[in-house]
């Protein structure tokens, strides 16, 4: 590999970034989501860092390649967890168009990252 540890990878670092903006976004909602859709929303995110890390930890290449399968699932469900934001008037246009921005800047990254991990096979 020619990165040093997971720490180093683009796609770890802008998916942090979204974590980030995520629970920024997300202190705004109404507290009666709290165990709904802002806790969905927040381990989703969560999720997405973590797999890629978890990945990056495994000792064959078709293991990693599923944790990062299912970091990308986890940008696909945060997608349409802001877009129900959005629909609920929790998050405004502004705030939903920097996410999903957000969201495809990682999703590029994630699928360029999986297409480098398979030709290590």
């Amino acid at each position: 590999m020619n990165y040093k540890t997971y720490n180093d990878l683009d796609v770890w670092k802008e998916s942090r970034k979204l974590v980030n903006q995520i629970y920024t976004i997300t202190k705004e909602f109404p507290k009666d989501e709290l165990y709904g859709l802002t806790s969905q929303i927040r381990r989703c995110a969560v999720s997405i860092p973590s797999n890629i890390a978890e990945g990056c930890g495994r000792n064959h290449t078709k293991d990693s390649i599923q944790f990062f399968y299912i970091s990308r699932g986890s940008l696909f469900e945060l997608e349409t967890q802001i877009y129900i934001a959005f629909d609920q008037n929790y998050i405004n246009e502004e705030l939903l168009n920097n996410s999903i921005e957000n969201i495809a800047t990682c999703k590029k990254l994630l699928n360029g990252f999986i297409n480098y991990y398979q030709k290590l096979n």
